[in-house]
């Protein structure tokens, strides 16, 4: 038996070599071994969960196709975590509060993973949906996730690390779960790259087939909805098509902002739209904008998105950031050091994908190279993603562009002398919000905003301060500014 595994592993490994690298082969897929078949499922032993995490995370897709291209079907992979020893490894201690102590210590479980230990970081830039516990696995009609080949079993609620960032959206989508079509219908999430707004609407996605057994839960792209039309219209098999999303119960659809400048896509997704509202079925759309900021997308869809609530989600705060890092290293079942923790948290802060990612990575280069870590090869390892998040970073340069697009007026008008009212009241937005997600000074913040004394940008923030307390439109613009300005 266990020879005819290795024949039917060696085959399925000829196939994903065709994908990777010869380094990238032994590093991942050379260790593992096939343990077990189904008649719809194969299990896989990895020497540890990082292993599995990787391959989950990153060659989900290329594993899959190489299962198809052996057997003809596709089937779900599971894992099995075969530790056989605990991989630790020790930082030596550095001067200047670098990097030190224990850094890491991951261990196995015996004969498999738990739950918890199943958590992953994905890989910097990589989504990693539609890799769930089992990886390709497809779902059946009416099951969770159709049409994607099924959720990632790690979006779930308990999960999600709540903070003032996303409190807000967090307690809408819980709402929705828990009553769905019953309140804020639709619910439309929105923020920038990587804050979490797809791992929400699979949480509501999982909570609600998880009680409500036969309840009808679709989750798409809208790419993924336009590709289906059109094949639909190819094929002549459009009233099919439109059955199957207009009889769901539950309807979420990712990234609605691709629907812009498709107008038969959009026109399609308007009738869907009715007919589920009509029919008291829940709908749950994800954005990286509002629905008013939606270039070349109809006024009659902008509309419709506005008829339940936009729940906005923001850039993390730093307690926040340290929160998540350590939900995920209780997941990853690794251990570091606070310095390190707080190393991560301060210095990647505009993507929680890229800090879970750059975790994924200090975890993976220990556990399977066992060198020492020193600092300077921590920020080695890291160069790609504390770039990246550097050139993010918000400056007065940013703001100051940013906030002289959004009232109309030259980025001359931020340093200049003139005081009428149409820029004198953008430019102490500009200064307000300088002193909030800068580290300058008043001093600082008034010699970039043409030679100002401190009194002045004193003044500024404190009037901005008071306005946006008093007046909603204000204090939205505020929120759209910054959003703006940490994306």
């Amino acid at each position: 038996m266990m020879q005819a595994l290795d024949g039917l592993w060696d085959k399925i490994c000829e196939n994903v070599r065709r994908g990777i690298s010869p380094d990238a082969f032994q590093r991942w897929f050379a260790p593992a071994r096939l343990v077990e078949t189904g008649e719809d499922t194969l299990t896989l032993a990895v020497p540890n969960s990082i292993q599995q995490l990787w391959i989950e995370s990153n060659y989900a897709t290329l594993l899959q196709d190489a299962i198809i291209l052996t057997l003809g079907d596709r089937r779900a992979v599971k894992f099995r975590v075969e530790m056989t020893a605990p991989l630790i490894s020790r930082v030596p201690e550095m001067a200047g509060g670098g990097v030190g102590g224990d850094l890491f210590d991951v261990r196995g479980s015996g004969g498999g993973v738990s739950e918890a230990g199943r958590g992953a970081a994905v890989s910097a830039g990589s989504r990693a949906a539609g890799t769930a516990g089992s990886v390709g696995s497809a779902s059946s009609a009416g099951t969770l996730g159709e049409g994607t080949g099924g959720f990632n079993a790690r979006y779930v609620f308990e999960n999600f690390v709540v903070g003032s960032s996303n409190q807000f959206a967090h307690a809408a989508a819980l709402a929705v779960a828990e009553n769905p079509a019953r309140i804020y219908n639709p619910l439309f999430i929105h923020g920038g790259v990587g804050l979490g707004k797809t791992h929400l609407m699979q949480a509501i996605g999982h909570h609600i087939v998880a009680h409500r057994k036969k309840a009808r839960v679709i989750y798409i792209s809208s790419e993924q909805f336009t590709n289906e039309f059109i094949d639909a219209i190819q094929q002549g098999t459009l009233p099919k098509f439109r059955r199957r999303y207009r009889q769901a119960d539950v309807l979420l659809i990712d990234d609605v902002q691709f629907f812009a400048g498709k107008e038969r896509s959009q026109d399609e997704f308007f009738h869907t739209f009715n007919a589920l509202f009509d029919g008291h079925r829940q709908i749950v759309m994800t954005s990286d904008r509002p629905p008013s900021e939606m270039q070349k997308l109809e006024a009659r869809l902008v509309s419709r998105f506005e008829w339940g609530i936009a729940a906005e989600m923001q850039v993390p705060d730093v307690e926040t950031r340290t929160a998540i890092l350590r939900k995920k290293m209780a997941q990853l079942q690794v251990t570091l050091p606070d310095d390190v923790v707080r190393f991560l948290a301060e210095r990647i802060s505009n993507n929680v994908r890229r800090l879970e990612g750059s975790l994924m990575r200090l975890a993976s280069f220990v556990s399977l190279s066992r060198e020492k870590l020193t600092q300077p090869r921590v920020e080695e390892l890291l160069r790609d993603l504390l770039q990246e998040d550097a050139r993010n970073q918000v400056t007065i340069d940013k703001i100051q562009r940013v906030v002289a697009e959004h009232y109309d007026v030259r980025l001359a008008d931020m340093t200049s002398k003139r005081r009428p009212a149409c820029i004198a009241f953008p430019r102490q937005v500009a200064m307000a919000l300088a002193r909030d997600l800068t580290r300058a000074s008043y001093s600082e913040i008034g010699a970039a905003f043409g030679g100002r004394d401190h009194g002045t940008v004193m003044h500024a923030c404190k009037l901005i301060t008071a306005r946006t307390a008093e007046d909603p439109k204000i204090r939205s613009v505020i929120m759209l500014l910054e959003s703006r300005l940490k994306a």
